[in-house]
């Protein structure tokens, strides 16, 4: 850094499942299990979203900003996935996360497409 200032001036904001913990007193709200924050990560999945995923994702991302929560896009997912996996952890079956995924295999099964999910 200029003037061999080594201190970084980004200001520590606490993450969306801090911030929203006071008003979910749910059990994956509770839980121990944090998503990882600003550090260099080792692992990697790639993720295709549609075009309307992906401007979900941005909306939350200015949504979370106008809230004073600055996040990135992997910041959110990887908060959304902490959430997603204490909730699961708490509730088993009746989680979200299982609801949903059973909800939809089940509409899958119903009526199925003859289509696969593909890299692109």
């Amino acid at each position: 850094m200029a003037g061999g200032r080594s201190r970084s001036r980004r200001v520590s904001l606490p993450g969306v499942a801090e911030l929203l913990r006071s008003a979910a007193r749910s059990p994956a709200a509770d839980s121990d299990r944090q998503a990882s924050g600003r550090e260099q990560h080792t692992q990697k999945i790639t993720v295709y979203l549609s075009a309307e995923e992906l401007l979900d994702l941005e909306r939350a991302r200015l949504a979370l900003l106008r809230y004073g929560a600055a996040a990135d896009r992997g910041r959110i997912v990887r908060e959304a996935i902490a959430v997603l996996l204490a909730d699961l952890d708490a509730r088993g079956k009746d989680s979200l996360l299982a609801r949903r995924i059973a909800n939809a295999n089940r509409v899958e099964s119903e009526h199925p497409t003859g289509t696969t999910e593909s890299a692109v």
